[in-house]
């Protein structure tokens, strides 16, 4: 009934509830009249917003309930079909361990003796009789019937839910189930926003804003982000023989969850607000010393189940993954996003199809970085393996060609089958003797888009040692399916012997790093992306920050997570602090874009760029982006064919703020969707950023001209974040070692001390579009579409060693 509860507790209230969020209970309702389906005053907006969002997600109510009913089959399926693999089929009769004899009117004296599959299974009394003398498979069935019926009832409850989040999107956000899936989240999350100026959903704020609805869908997600980036959860384990391991699986994340957000004894009292108690330091050690206490029992608890969620995951995995091993052995060789990784890269506030978005456009770049290490003595073993197996398999195959009646003796084809599979293995293990890899701009690439990395990688891409880090991000599906099979044994002892010991710590986490939001409730006060509370100084954030080290985000995570839910929300306004933040960041960049490479050189050189980087997809962001990397190495080495006598080398900083610095004027260039609400950046109408009438995502490709304009907004807004993920980290780095900077003749760097005493001289709002449409235009394009007249300004600007003149209307 729990479920049920949950469907009740979004359903249309008149009356105020006790566990309501702060403020609401001295408010007035009021419910407008005449609208019959109004959703007023839900009582727990977290469950609603995030049923909203899983709604749009997962395509309708019709692909969730069909996938609900076949995850029941499913469970139903594995249960049934094993336990008749070990009661009902004679197993000696199907290996011919003992003889079959057919007799019987008209039976062919020659297949007396065959064996067909009905004679390897028991008649149906004889099975029922061996489930029922076996005590063991008795308890389990009846385990079984019992999760499988609360599952079916939660099935039910979700169908209530889903029923009303159907109407929901029908009648309040005008969406039908047709149309569902041609609407992006910005565009349902816009409905959500002006639906609250009609009927209060939340009544104590008139107006909800972005970061409202993410707070509300992400609360524990973000708690969980901080923990990772705090380094707070035992997660990295040091352990004989095997070194330093991350060990993180779907067990262990559950039960992390279970403790701490929503199980019995956890620090959350409801959905939305932490229990008083902890946030008083009075009581610290006592609160410690009951969570501990939490966590042994639920130790213990998986230490019991342990034997039966262990049976679960074998067969999951043996009916999951045998098949496909067979197909594709070499699919085990493959590598995915670890379940690490993904919280250690997410950012605060990105929502789940925003971070597979960014993970997945990644996957290439950091599969080359992966596969640019090769063993050589691994390769030699490899090849023989290879070339022996190979030729006894190259033997049973011409034999069987001969003769057919070769696959009728024993294990000829288990060992033709096994010898395909070891070919398949070995040859993951030998490079393509063609391909020549440069691990450093593999390294920057992936950078672009996972936006977070180790300072200690940067110069070191070639190590092992980095390497070795990187796969803990990024593991074999292999080394996956082995940690979840080890979980349910591994989960116990992790949680007693090593979370217990951590019990004070989070209790002071959750103390010192909880706020409560009016209209939201408690949340991560990381969540809120303060510069002010928890920036870096060696981040961009110098001067603006009061936060101890203690205080701080990691590796920027801060001040990287700011703007990108700045970019992928254009319409958010950001706090006072925030906005002076990216006041700066645009001035910097501005700055630096005045002594950077031209962007006509950068664009022209995008093609090959993006050959060099082996970037097939070939769009106008990949090859923006690819520009940007390659730029430096090019100027280095003079790949290109022109006279770079006048040109010195160039740093990706350089070269990302030059981009930056253009690319908003780009933007106001694309077509306007019919229904998007996404605010453009505008640029003034004499501006002479282009002489042509065709845009920058035109003039690369023709293909990109035809796709939808919300794609395109949401894809350059992927590509201005990573080149912001390379400028921050570049600028990073200039920081943390200022004896190592080196600044070319495109480099005018300006520390971030001097533009915090330009703030206060700032007297308009500052936008909170991070296309930033303001922005200066650092050069001319004109005719960059037009070869010759292109490459003969481009002589005359490398020539004279001076950079364009710039629109003194425009600023970044």
């Amino acid at each position: 009934m729990a479920n049920f509860e949950a469907y009740q507790e979004y359903q249309r209230i008149d009356d105020f509830e006790e566990d309501s969020p702060p403020g609401e209970e001295d408010l007035l309702v009021h419910v407008p009249e005449g609208l019959s389906d109004s959703w007023h005053h839900i009582k727990n907006l977290d469950n609603f917003f995030t049923r909203i969002y899983q709604f749009h997600q997962k395509n309708g109510f019709a692909c969730m309930m069909l996938a609900e009913f076949f995850e029941l089959f499913q469970f139903l399926f594995v249960v049934t079909f094993t336990t008749f693999l070990f009661n009902c089929v004679e197993y000696d009769i199907l290996f011919a361990n003992r003889a079959v004899n057919h007799t019987g009117p008209g039976q062919n004296p020659l297949d007396r003796n065959k064996v067909s599959l009905p004679d390897a299974i028991l008649p149906s009394q004889q099975c029922t009789e061996r489930i029922q003398e076996n005590s063991w498979i008795i308890f389990l069935l009846i385990m079984a019937t019992i999760f499988w019926v609360y599952r079916m009832i939660k099935v039910f409850c979700n169908i209530l839910s889903y029923w009303e989040i159907r109407q929901f999107y029908i009648k309040a956000l005008k969406i039908s189930m047709d149309e569902l899936c041609n609407f992006t989240w910005q565009e349902v999350q816009d409905r959500l926003i002006s639906l609250q100026r009609e009927q209060q959903m939340c009544i104590h704020k008139k107006e909800l804003t972005e970061l409202d609805i993410y707070h509300r869908i992400l609360r524990f997600k973000n708690y969980m982000v901080a923990m990772v980036n705090k380094s707070l959860l035992p997660v990295q384990l040091q352990l004989p023989l095997l070194g330093n391991l991350v060990f993180l699986t779907q067990g262990l994340k559950y039960n992390f969850e279970l403790i701490l957000f929503w199980g019995p004894g956890s620090l959350f009292q409801n959905k939305w607000n932490l229990h008083p108690k902890y946030k008083r330091a009075g009581n610290r050690l006592e609160l410690a010393q009951q969570l501990s206490r939490v966590i042994l029992l639920l130790g213990v608890a998986n230490l019991l189940l342990c034997p039966f969620i262990l049976v679960w995951q074998v067969l999951y995995a043996f009916f999951s993954y045998t098949e496909v091993i067979r197909r594709e052995p070499g699919s085990l060789g493959a590598r995915r996003w670890s379940m690490f990784g993904r919280l250690y890269l997410r950012h605060f506030n990105e929502l789940d199809h925003e971070l597979h978005g960014r993970l997945g456009r990644g996957y290439k770049p950091i599969s080359k970085y992966m596969n640019s290490f090769t063993s050589p003595l691994l390769t030699v073993l490899a090849k023989n393996v290879a070339f022996f197996s190979g030729s006894v398999l190259a033997v049973l195959i011409a034999l069987t060609v001969y003769d057919e009646d070769v696959l009728t003796v024993q294990h000829i084809l288990t060992a033709i089958t096994v010898l395909g599979v070891v070919i398949t293995i070995t040859r993951s293990f030998i490079p393509d003797e063609h391909m020549v890899w440069c691990p450093e701009q593999l390294l920057q690439c992936v950078l672009a888009h996972i936006h977070y990395m180790p300072d200690h990688w940067r110069g070191n891409a070639n190590k092992s040692e980095t390497r070795d880090e990187v796969a803990q991000l990024f593991q074999y599906k292999a080394l996956f399916i082995l940690e979840e099979l080890l979980s349910p044994i591994v989960t116990p002892f992790i949680l007693i012997f090593l979370l217990r010991n951590k019990s004070l710590e989070i209790i002071d986490f959750f103390r010192n790093f909880t706020v409560e939001v009016v209209g939201v409730g408690d949340i991560c006060s990381f969540a809120q992306m303060d510069i002010r509370r928890h920036g870096n100084p060696l981040w961009m954030s110098e001067g603006q920050t009061e936060a101890s080290v203690y205080q701080q985000a990691e590796n920027g995570k801060t001040e990287l997570s700011l703007m990108h839910f700045t970019i992928k929300n254009p319409r958010w306004q950001p706090p006072q602090e925030s906005s002076v933040f990216i006041s700066h960041l645009k001035e910097k960049v501005h700055q630096d874009a005045q002594g950077g490479p031209p962007t006509q050189l950068l664009l022209s050189e995008a093609p090959l760029c993006s050959s060099l980087l082996s970037n097939g997809s070939g769009n106008g962001p990949d090859n923006l982006l690819a520009s940007v990397l390659a730029h430096p190495v090019l100027t280095a080495s003079g790949l290109p064919g022109r006279d770079r006598r006048f040109v010195p080398p160039s740093t990706a900083a350089s070269a990302a703020a030059s981009v930056l610095a253009s690319l908003s004027s780009s933007h106001s260039q694309l077509p306007h969707a019919s229904r998007s609400h996404v605010h453009l950046p505008s640029t003034h109408p004499d501006s002479t950023m282009y002489c042509s009438d065709r845009t920058i995502i035109d003039s690369m490709s023709a293909s990109d001209s035809r796709m939808r304009s919300t794609t395109l907004l949401s894809e350059f807004a992927s590509a201005e974040m990573s080149l912001h993920a390379i400028y921050m980290h570049e600028v990073h780095q200039q920081n943390s070692l200022p004896h190592q900077r080196t600044f070319g003749q495109w480099q005018n760097p300006v520390p971030m001390r001097e533009l915090s005493s330009n703030a206060g001289s700032q007297t308009h709002s500052v936008h909170t579009a991070v296309s930033l449409s303001n922005m200066p235009t650092p050069l001319r394009l004109g005719g960059w579409t037009e070869e010759e007249e292109g490459d003969a300004e481009e002589e005359e600007i490398l020539n004279s060693g001076s950079t364009p003149k710039q629109d003194s209307r425009s600023s970044y």
